[in-house]
């Protein structure tokens, strides 16, 4: 394969991508919760808990959150087979790798230019899940893959081999720019530092005062004279790993050992306390002592609904070494496969702000008891002791309002009647990117772009003269977007004319092109999907000589640029 040439993943239905359409989210105050005072200045009460399609919940957090999101988590399906009794193997595939494909674009733009995306996956679907993930964040910016040990047992009845880990895809919107945060150290690391010499700043432990890397040939001429007299060179092949300054500072102020007789090779004494300071960097082997196990997972959740165990849940440990790696206090933590609530107990212990999407019921059978208890302080059990957390805070639940638009008795697209005149004007600011913030004086300030340009949404069938006297309040250096069912006594063309500090548009013809209306499930339990139409199951492709896979399967293949 020459340079110019790049491997991509296809497969059948690629090209077909869905018109979302941007919902509004509407607030259920009986089902949001919060603690019945405040417990610290700390306290978060706005974290998110949605509940409807996560894609179309995703696409409804554009506006609001594009580049402010500091860590996604998401533990989607794993697509085994078991789920998609309506599909045959390779069109299944397929389909779930377009789900996941059109998430993974929004999640990367909902991200930080410092955030990164934590996926976890089996080895069904991880491997084309990696080549993807490479198509939407750039090859580049993956950071790792680390390996969770989730079983502490060896299956015997295994067919094959014993399957007992799971992979955590890492990505970050900027590898250049992000770095995980480090471990705390554990015991077993400590022991390895000692005091021989008595040193004021405690146990040390001996280090290379070169680093193993191929220095220049000024590095490799590289010597110092310590003041003990020792004239020290690098060895051949590296580097020094200090300059002259530093090593002298660090002679003066007793830090390099030469052994117990003083005149061994010298060394770095690197002293623990310092290292306490820094952490550790994390392994990408992730063993289930370190961060639970499955069987530990199930005993969380039973905690809260033993009734109806959650059947595929992640441990708490496990999503804390993730928002400890990825984030800080504070920071905002998303989760669109939110499950159990597990991304959400975590983060809200952990004092993060938090937003969960979920379509099941599971969202009110689990979830919501799950958060109340850790907001009540009421959920002993997880990681509540480690990250020492009471109490306190809160959620908002919300629901995807309906689609905006559906069909009446004779096929026509009419505004759903279920849209009050607040809805109205709040999606159609969503659908034409004006930010949604009614004046509390102006009565046809209902949302801006800009500090000039505003936005008014009605239903009426205006006249002449009532456009007009909105032009005439509008008035100079300002300009409106008029959203209207109608109007009349002017034309278009002519109206633009009449009154330049005005954009008349009618509803709902200058959105019915925009959206997929009414279509309110994208979710990845493939039994809930209708069938494909035929000509929606053919290879699609950019390419004008692919190279030919077995039909419904996916396939890499080289693309000369």
């Amino acid at each position: 394969m020459s340079r110019k040439q790049k491997l991509e993943l296809t497969w059948i239905g690629k090209e077909r991508r869905p018109k979302l359409e941007p919902r509004i989210l509407l607030e259920d105050t009986e089902r949001s919760y919060h603690a019945k005072q405040r417990i610290s200045d700390s306290d978060i009460f706005d974290n998110c808990l949605i509940f409807g399609d996560n894609l179309l919940a995703l696409k409804a957090l554009e506006q609001e959150f594009t580049g402010k999101v500091k860590c996604v988590f998401i533990d989607p399906p794993y697509n085994t087979g078991s789920a998609f009794t309506h599909y045959d193997d390779g069109v299944e595939h397929s389909i779930w790798l377009s789900l996941m494909r059109d998430r993974l674009e929004i999640i990367r733009r909902l991200l930080s230019v410092d955030g990164s995306l934590w996926i976890t996956i089996d080895d069904n679907e991880a491997h084309y899940l990696k080549v993807l993930c490479d198509e939407v964040f750039g090859r580049i910016n993956f950071v790792g893959n680390s390996v969770w040990q989730k079983k502490y047992t060896i299956a015997n009845d295994a067919k094959w081999l014993a399957e007992n880990h799971d992979h955590v895809l890492v990505y970050a919107v900027n590898k250049d720019l992000w770095r995980p945060y480090r471990l705390a150290r554990n015991p077993e690391m400590d022991k390895r530092y000692k005091n021989p010499d008595n040193h004021k700043k405690g146990p040390w432990k001996a280090t290379p005062l070169y680093a193993k890397r191929k220095g220049s040939e000024k590095e490799q001429a590289f010597t110092f004279t310590f003041k003990n007299g020792y004239v020290w060179s690098p060895p051949k092949g590296t580097s020094p790993r200090f300059p002259a300054d530093k090593l002298r500072l660090m002679d003066e102020n007793d830090e390099i050992w030469f052994g117990v007789k003083g005149d061994a090779t010298p060394s770095r004494k690197t002293f623990l306390s310092e290292l306490k300071i820094e952490g550790t960097p994390a392994p990408t082997v992730w063993l289930y002592s370190d961060v639970g196990h499955n069987h530990e997972a199930t005993e969380e959740v039973k905690a809260v609904n033993a009734a109806e165990p959650f059947s595929t849940p992640k441990p708490e440990r496990l999503l804390k070494r993730i928002l400890e790696l990825a984030t800080k206090e504070g920071d905002l933590v998303l989760d669109s496969f939110a499950g159990s609530g597990t991304t959400g107990a975590v983060a809200h212990k952990m004092r993060r702000r938090w937003i969960n999407i979920e379509l099941g019921e599971h969202c009110h059978t689990h979830i919501i008891p799950r958060i109340k208890k850790v907001i009540d302080g009421e959920d002993p059990g997880g990681i509540t002791e480690a990250a020492n957390w009471k109490s306190g805070g809160g959620f908002r639940y919300y629901r995807l309002a309906p689609s905006l638009l559906e069909e009446d008795k004779w096929g026509n697209w009419i505004v759903n009647p279920a849209y009050n005149a607040a809805m109205l004007a709040e999606a159609l600011c969503k659908l034409e990117g004006f930010t949604y913030s009614p004046s509390e004086t102006i009565w046809w300030q209902q949302g801006h772009s800009t500090e000039t340009d505003f936005i008014y949404v009605t239903t009426q069938n205006l006249s002449a003269d009532q456009l007009q006297a909105l032009s005439e309040d509008v008035g100079d250096g300002r300009s409106l977007l008029v959203l209207c069912s109608a109007f009349r006594g002017v034309s278009a063309a002519k109206s633009a004319e009449r009154w330049t500090n005005l954009t008349i548009k009618k509803i709902p013809k200058v959105v019915l092109s925009r959206c997929e209306w009414g279509q309110d499930d994208y979710s990845l339990n493939i039994q809930n999907l209708p069938m494909a139409k035929p000509e929606e199951v053919t290879l699609q492709s950019k390419h004008k000589k692919p190279k030919k896979a077995a039909p419904g399967q996916a396939a890499l293949f080289g693309d000369d640029e």
